[in-house]
């Protein structure tokens, strides 16, 4: 990760410290922890308290193994820094304070001002743009809804969040394959296939043919309970389509082609893209071979009629790579997949953004690779083990109701994001009705909201969607930052004079307008810390904190009549 040069003085001189007050017990315990200032700068917290200082050091942890009461270490060390600092003949760039336990950091507010400032000012919208990734291959899987089946809000996150991640990690210069999976294979096909013979007809493929098709599917599960047969009766549909039957493949191209280009419409409105769109079918002439892989390496045996894989966890039940009958399984597909993508792109890492209840799918997958790659003694260089990665998110919820598809108890997105806009729209009448342009000005401000309605909790955590919290122009929502973005761009159309970097900057001696720089500043470090954490919502809490720094500047100075937009 890029370092930052604050971080960095303060981190060497802070340990350089450490070894000069304790040198006894660094002769005793060696060039680590709090005498590395490697291990310092990693240990770096942002204060509570924006006015302690730009970053902080919590010594407390330390104080057992110094055997010295914090307050003390942290007075001691803060005076042994300055003196290096001073006497370093490097710029004085920061200034170390102990207070209450912690060593603090406090920034020369002016240099760090006319830097932060210039550089914005020189590179724009390419201001914390790096070459971080270079050279390296991030494959980020995403959206991946099912065939034949309207787009819900449960697939609004992971498409959501997986876009953001491909966005982030091309900023910091990766070679981003942001790839949609979609389910077209496995036994809801079979199941699809019986509804639609006995219960659809050819219109059912005509207008609202997703809508309809969702139909069949509920009918079909709600007739199953009463009738356990039609079980069977869909297993032989899908294995006629296994097995290349003319009508059944002709009926899975068309419940694909109906639902891709639903797909594709909900994609546009969100702004969604992807670099390869590739289906579970496309594995499937490629799982014999993993099979006869596993079965070479000698981890396989037959249980009951079926081929499985027995793993080390007893947490874990054995991966079923084919059944009784044969038919494979969604994680035999995702084994070829793995192994496909390794093979292909030789990636840095590859990410599969799947909701946190497929957190065991992907436990067994990954220990069946590095079975497989353990068994074959595969050199570092060779093996993907550690570099797939499960990343998890919590579920969408309407009024604390979760979506199941089976039972029909699905909200589609597109329905989410109608009634976003109606309600902007409804929203901008009454505060702004004479804004020109209010349905492109509320579909911009509906759409932003839902989007930023995923991203503004971290993904581990469930999303309770409230349609008033959501659309809330004064709370910690998607329109408060529209709005505050909008106001600065009125800011910038009404400025008479021309933005120039060769300004005064110790006149920014407020609290509030060193809050912005300080803001402005971490914005290069936010984006990594979002990549290291595969957590979008580290830019969006940054971007929240920096509108209400703007909002409080804005306040000062037009309290001042300096200026008001």
């Amino acid at each position: 990760m890029t370092r930052d040069k604050y971080k960095e003085q303060f981190a060497t001189a802070v340990a350089a410290a450490f070894r000069q007050v304790y040198p006894d017990i660094y002769r005793d315990v060696g060039d680590a922890d709090i005498f590395n200032s490697d291990t310092v700068y990693s240990s770096l917290e942002k204060p509570k308290d924006a006015r302690m200082g730009r970053f902080t050091l919590p010594v407390f942890r330390y104080a057992r193994i110094l055997k010295d009461n914090p307050l003390d270490i942290a007075a001691r060390v803060a005076e042994e820094s300055n003196r290096l600092l001073q006497v370093s003949g490097q710029p004085h760039l920061v200034r170390v304070s102990g207070v209450s336990g912690f060593l603090n950091a406090e920034i020369d507010c002016t240099l760090m001002a006319r830097e932060t400032i210039s550089e914005i000012l020189a590179r724009g919208s390419s201001y914390g743009t790096t070459d971080l990734g270079k050279g390296k291959t991030i494959l980020v899987e995403y959206s991946s809804p099912n065939i034949a089946k309207p787009f819900g809000v449960g697939h609004l996150r992971t498409t959501i969040i997986g876009n953001s991640l491909r966005r982030i990690f091309k900023k910091l210069g990766y070679n981003v394959v942001g790839i949609n999976y979609p389910g077209d294979w496995g036994t809801q096909f079979g199941k699809m296939i019986v509804a639609y013979r006995k219960w659809g007809a050819e219109e059912t493929l005509g207008e609202n043919a997703v809508k309809r098709l969702l139909e069949l599917y509920v009918r079909y599960h709600e007739e199953a309970e009463k009738n356990p047969s039609l079980d069977e009766q869909a297993r032989q549909a899908f294995k006629k389509l296994e097995d290349g039957d003319t009508e059944a493949v002709r009926l899975w191209e068309q419940f694909k082609k109906i639902s891709h280009a639903e797909f594709d419409r909900i994609y546009e409105q969100l702004g969604v893209e992807f670099d390869l769109v590739i289906g579970e079918s496309f594995f499937n002439d490629k799982m014999d071979t993993i099979i006869q892989r596993l079965q070479g390496d000698g981890l396989t045996r037959v249980s009951d009629g079926a081929l499985i894989v027995d793993l080390d966890d007893p947490n874990l039940p054995p991966a079923m790579l084919r059944k009784a009958d044969g038919a494979t399984l969604y994680i035999t597909r995702d084994l070829a997949g793995m192994v496909y993508r390794w093979d292909k792109y030789r990636f840095h890492e590859s990410l599969y953004v799947v909701g946190s209840a497929q957190s065991d799918h992907f436990k067994q997958c990954l220990m069946v690779i590095d079975k497989m790659e353990t068994a074959e003694g595969l050199p570092p260089e060779k093996r993907m083990t550690g570099k797939v990665k499960h990343i998890g998110f919590g579920w969408v919820r309407f009024g604390q109701k979760t979506m199941s598809t089976r039972q029909g108890n699905i909200i589609f997105l597109e329905d989410v994001i109608s009634r976003a806009v109606s309600l902007a729209t409804e929203i901008i009448h009454k505060k702004n009705p004479d804004l020109k342009a209010i349905d492109e000005t509320a579909r911009m401000i509906g759409v932003g909201a839902v989007i930023f309605s995923q991203l503004s909790v971290r993904r581990q955590k469930d999303v309770n969607f409230v349609w008033e919290e959501v659309l809330n122009f004064e709370g910690e929502t998607g329109p408060y930052l529209q709005y505050t973005h909008a106001r600065l761009c009125s800011l910038l159309r009404n400025y008479p004079g021309k933005i120039s970097p060769n300004v005064d900057y110790a006149l920014l001696d407020h609290e509030e307008e060193r809050r912005v720089v300080e803001l402005l500043a971490d914005f290069p470090g936010a984006i990594c810390d979002a990549v290291k954490q595969y957590e979008p919502y580290l830019i969006t809490s940054y971007l929240l904190r920096l509108a209400s720094s703007l909002s409080s500047f804005h306040l000062r100075m037009a309290s001042t009549a300096a200026f008001n937009f």
